[in-house]
């Protein structure tokens, strides 16, 4: 019997028919692997392209997409920050910008001296500008003045002498206003003497400030300015407090209606607060209730031994006041001027009884000597005969309570 297993041509079938189920099984593997590779690549391209989407969404939209909180939420709520704590943000107070658009000799020189001290304690920015003679801007200076403003850190409190600026009409966030006034009769003859005699900072600083007023000017009586009716002692240079709260329109420095309804309008949307002077204390506490991270312990440091002697140096020398009838030409051309504070003064004190404020002054100590002295000569208060409305509250005690019928 033969033995065909050990044939030659036997072995040589079985070993090629080997061979090529070998070469068949590597083929399929190699393309097995070839197809896996494939799929992975697509995968991880899927992936990335889906993170760039979202990554785009949530850029444009301010942020995540909607599908990659609800996969945060399929997956779990935890994240890194859960878990280890977002880090600590600066807390900005509110309002954390603030601009004092002072107006010239209403105190702004004592609030000043306040603000930089109270910026240095509670850290916050304060930017003083030293330019003085330009609060009418063009459109362009408007502009740039606005955005220099709002890129200054916060918090800050930016002052100035420049009529109010309406941020909003050119699409910038509106600043928070604040501002002191006077009464304008007596703010009138402080810058009058004050720009011919200087203060007690210095014997010869109005020389520096008007070296070219010849002495003729210089010491001008001022009942002649007033009674003569001099450029400098009549309109519309005497139309002064109400622009500063009116804007930039070319309007609001012609003496009017107008200009004085949209003056209290700005007042009403825009400003805070607007003290009076002569009630100063209650202004300081006012402030420290409503902007605490600016002007806390303002009023214990405006009452400082120190303080007052760096204070008592910014008053006007050589002041001395007007005839009865002097004052009541004054009054009769100053008319929207004092519609205005009469106004102001009204505001100040309904935002005193609504915060339940405690005056830590009365008003008579405040007065200046000339009106308690002619409050002894006069028993009727001036009226206004081209005024549609009538005066308020003339039973209180009265800035006006000085003048005659004439």
């Amino acid at each position: 019997m033969k033995n065909y297993s050990s044939s030659p041509r036997l072995n040589n079938h079985s070993a090629s028919h080997s061979t090529d189920r070998n070469s068949r099984k590597g083929f399929w593997l190699s393309a097995l692997r070839l197809r896996f590779s494939l799929r992975d690549y697509a995968f991880c391209m899927a992936t990335l392209l889906l993170f760039c989407l979202g990554s785009l969404f949530y850029q444009l939209n301010g942020g995540p997409p909607k599908v990659l909180l609800e996969i945060r939420q399929y997956l779990g709520e935890s994240t890194f920050v859960d878990d280890h704590g977002p880090p600590t943000p600066r807390e900005l107070p509110f309002p954390s910008q603030v601009i004092y658009n002072r107006v010239g000799k209403c105190g702004s020189r004592t609030v000043v001296l306040l603000l930089r001290i109270l910026a240095e304690k509670h850290q916050f920015n304060l930017v003083s500008s030293d330019i003085h003679n330009k609060t009418r801007l063009t459109k362009h200076e408007q502009v740039d003045l606005m955005r220099n403003i709002s890129t200054i850190p916060q918090p800050f409190l930016y002052t100035r002498h420049v009529h109010f600026l309406n941020f909003t009409r050119f699409r910038i966030e509106q600043p928070v206003y604040i501002n002191i006034i006077r009464d304008p009769i007596n703010r009138f003859l402080s810058n009058y003497f004050f720009r011919r005699f200087g203060d007690w900072r210095g014997e010869q600083n109005h020389l520096i400030r008007t070296p070219q007023m010849k002495d003729d000017e210089r010491y001008l009586d001022i009942n002649v300015c007033i009674m003569e009716n001099y450029p400098e002692c009549s309109n519309p240079r005497l139309f002064y407090i109400v622009p500063y709260f009116c804007g930039q329109h070319p309007q609001c420095r012609e003496p009017g209606v107008w200009a004085l309804e949209r003056a209290k309008q700005n007042v009403i949307e825009n400003f805070l607060l607007v003290g009076i002077l002569e009630e100063l204390e209650d202004v300081l506490l006012l402030l420290e209730r409503l902007l605490p991270h600016y002007f806390s312990d303002v009023l214990s440091i405006y009452k400082s031994p120190t303080f007052w002697k760096m204070g008592n140096l910014t008053g006007t020398v050589k002041k001395h006041m007007p005839t009865i009838e002097a004052l009541q030409v004054l009054y009769q051309r100053m008319k929207y001027e004092y519609d205005f504070y009469n106004f102001i003064r009204d505001q100040f004190h309904l935002t005193k009884k609504k915060i339940g404020l405690k005056s830590a002054s009365q008003n008579s100590a405040h007065e200046p000597d000339f009106l308690r002295e002619l409050a002894l000569r006069t028993q009727e208060p001036l009226e206004e005969e081209e005024e549609e409305e009538e005066e308020e509250d003339m039973g209180q005690e009265d800035a006006n309570i000085w003048m005659v019928q004439p």
